[in-house]
């Protein structure tokens, strides 16, 4: 007879099987078979603005990133091979989508100070506040092939219009009091993810049972910009939309620098909130990664004391949302949230946990300009950096191997 500890280890282990996402069963995707040809590093330097996202095309074998007001196709050895160079507005997070091998973009186009910043390296008048617009950029990859490219001229580059994220930027209180609904700064993570919903196991399915994450419709998830203010309570929440990508793409209008539209849905299919204590502008680089089945949240760490001020977060796909009044918020209406990810046995993804608040997270170190996963645990992650000589930005993408270890979830390969 096994002892009783070994016992109850085997029936922990069950009751977790139960729980956790199915990525946790024998059917974890392998490492990429090319795992080591990838480069451990590319570099792209000589730039006028910093690196907001990353993304990687495996069919040809290339990246994409934005650089603020500028778009890059770059080779694996960090060779430009195209580029759009003159954006209206913030480019910021950014995802490919193989499906239609198109990248999906957030573009802001606002009267703050980062929108004041933008116009003035471009050299245009800065967008005040009534003009202000957030945007999908849709970049048809395919079509750009030359450096330079001006988006007015073709269809390489559409926007349609975040019109919910617009109201809440321009929200203001009856009374005077604030601003912003939710601290909205306005957009910049973007994912494409399955449909968030639970997997029961085999033994429990239904036909009302959710399908297997890869089996799943995939939509685009968006996520808000957040202000960072330390003085008010209702900008505590990671707010992430979920839009139809075949809906996007039929209100996607051509670029016509210097004017703005209003083209797009009117609200997104879902809306939800995600309590992770206030950060520094919110959700900056959001992706999904089918290895661990999570989407994971890149921020800038937060001031609130009182939180534990992670830099990432990580949310199941494979969860059902609930709804729940916000903590802080003043109408005390219901709204729908979704948990973050708990630490799971065997240490596959294992965050730290912040008693006080239940927030769980990690604080590395990287990932606020970029992050991308290619499966099998596999991610390339932007560094970004100045030269402190010629004041240029650049961006080494490096390839790390995720670990889920609460002192550090990733480690360079």
């Amino acid at each position: 007879m096994k002892p009783f500890s070994v016992c109850m280890k085997v029936l922990t282990a069950f009751a977790l099987s139960l729980l956790l996402p199915s990525v946790l069963s024998a059917d974890v995707p392998s490492m990429p078979a090319d795992s080591q040809s990838l480069p451990r590093t590319v570099f792209v330097g000589g730039q006028a603005q910093h690196v907001q996202g990353i993304a990687y095309d495996a069919q040809k074998d290339c990246m994409y990133m934005s650089f603020t007001s500028r778009f890059l196709k770059v080779d694996m050895q960090g060779n430009i091979l195209a580029s759009i160079d003159r954006i209206q507005g913030h480019l910021g997070a950014m995802t490919f989508n193989p499906a239609d091998r198109k990248v999906y973009a957030s573009l802001e186009c606002k009267d703050d100070e980062i929108g004041r910043g933008i116009a003035k390296v471009l050299n245009v008048d800065a967008v005040s506040r009534s003009e202000s617009t957030f945007y999908i950029a849709i970049i048809d990859v395919d079509s750009l092939d030359a450096l330079a490219v001006d988006p007015e001229n073709n269809d390489v580059l559409k926007t349609v219009c975040v019109r919910k994220a617009v109201e809440d930027y321009s929200f203001k209180a009856p009374d005077g009091s604030f601003e912003h609904r939710y601290g909205c700064s306005g957009i910049d993570g973007v994912a494409i993810a399955p449909e968030i919903a639970p997997v029961k196991p085999a033994k429990y399915s239904s036909s009302k049972d959710a399908l297997p994450a890869a089996d799943r419709k995939m939509f685009l998830y968006v996520g808000y910009g957040i202000y960072g203010d330390v003085n008010r309570t209702d900008n505590d929440y990671q707010v992430i939309q979920r839009y139809d990508l075949e809906k996007l793409n039929a209100l996607a209008r051509p670029v016509i620098f210097g004017q703005t539209h209003s083209d797009g849905p009117d609200k997104p299919d879902r809306e939800y909130f995600v309590y992770t204590g206030n950060t520094n502008y919110g959700i900056q680089n959001m992706a999904y990664d089918p290895y661990t089945e999570c989407i994971f949240l890149a921020v800038y760490k937060g001031s609130k004391p009182h939180f534990p001020n992670y830099r990432l977060f990580a949310l199941s796909v494979n969860q059902k949302p609930f709804k729940a009044a916000l903590k802080g918020d003043c109408d005390n209406s219901k709204r729908l949230q979704l948990s973050l990810v708990q630490p799971v046995e065997p240490l596959f993804i294992n965050p730290l946990t912040d008693e006080a608040s239940g927030i769980t997270g990690w604080n590395f170190k990287w990932g606020s300009t970029g992050i991308c996963p290619l499966g099998g645990g596999l991610w390339y992650i932007s560094e970004n950096a100045r030269d402190k000589k010629t004041r240029k930005e650049s961006c080494t993408a490096r390839l790390y191997k995720w670990s889920g270890s609460p002192d550090g979830p990733f480690s360079e390969f």
